[in-house]
């Protein structure tokens, strides 16, 4: 009775020590390997967009990407509303968010900020987007294929500071048509806005005579709204440059598995809902690299808005 008892403890005994032994890997810390053991399920994909319209609209719509997205890639996403552009480059090259969208001069910021970042998806419009200059029907001014020089004598605002379509390019423009700096160009200090639609309301209410925003804004904003067209026409159309973009932090890479960033650009680009597309609002994804954004980076660096 003692030897069999005496048996059975040494046998519960040793499959305790294998059982041990076994689950701690290394038999220190319960990792195998030294290798993370934390699940997909348990990180999260935060994404953000910068704000160049009302916030609020933005959450709204990009919400039920981060539930598109969930579904698609099998991972927890979140969508992370950002206060200006400034934060959501911030917030990027500090790595609290993986994916933003971004304008072109913010995502060309994003990329140089971030070794390994890279642009993935385009809308298929942003790949020749245009700048609308617009002036309030009380200055007379209509539209034209030249430079509207009569700017110069108005009260103008841009849009965020750090916005492509409502402040790059359009300083790029203004200066290669005058010949002469932003700052000499104009007789009055220029406002900026922050949001493209703001700067037609401001423009449409004499706030403002004259500014420039993203063209996509206008035309979706003119045809809710037609009397636009007649209070806050059009006056110049800028040249095509690239522009908005998905771009993506390498760590998510590091995250998830390797290859993730593919995945992610694959599922963007295979996105057809009309309703998700229209947060951009966009009719079409399509891939992109860093060197489409490449005129950007250069008009960027010339303007002093890469550090």
């Amino acid at each position: 009775m003692r030897r069999s008892t005496h048996t059975n403890f040494l046998a519960s005994l040793i499959a305790c020590l294998l059982f041990v032994t076994g689950c701690g890997g290394n038999g220190t810390d319960g990792t195998t390997d030294g290798k993370d053991q934390t699940s997909n399920n348990e990180k999260v994909l935060r994404f953000s967009a910068i704000p160049d319209q009302n916030t609020q609209h933005l959450k709204e719509r990009f919400d039920a990407w981060a539930k598109h997205l969930s579904e698609k890639l099998g991972v927890k996403v979140e969508f992370v509303p950002s206060n200006d552009y400034a934060a959501s480059v911030a917030a990027f090259t500090k790595g609290d968010i993986h994916l933003a969208w971004f304008g072109g001069l913010t995502g060309v910021q994003a990329v140089h900020n971030v070794p390994g970042a890279r642009a993935i998806v385009m809308g298929e419009a942003d790949a020749k987007f245009v700048s609308y200059f617009i002036a309030n029907k009380s200055t007379g001014l209509t539209k034209s294929d030249t430079f509207p020089q009569a700017i110069s004598k108005l009260k103008f605002t841009f849009g965020s500071r750090q916005s492509t379509s409502g402040r790059l390019m359009p300083q790029h423009y203004i200066e290669t048509n005058s010949g002469k700096k932003m700052e000499e160009f104009f007789e009055q200090p220029v406002g900026f806005s922050g949001k493209h639609d703001l700067t037609l309301r401001q423009v449409r209410d004499g706030t403002y005579q004259a500014g420039v925003l993203n063209y996509s804004v206008y035309d979706k904003l003119a045809a809710e709204d037609p009397a636009i067209l007649d209070e806050v026409p059009i006056i110049w159309v800028t040249p095509t440059y690239a522009d908005y973009n998905f771009t993506a932090h390498p760590d998510l890479e590091k995250m998830f598995e390797k290859g993730f960033i593919d995945k992610l650009q694959k599922v963007l680009i295979e996105t057809t809902d009309e309703k998700l597309l229209d947060a951009f609002p966009r009719k079409k994804l399509i891939k992109t690299t860093n060197e489409d954004f490449a005129g950007i980076k250069a008009v960027a660096e010339q303007l002093g808005f890469l550090k």
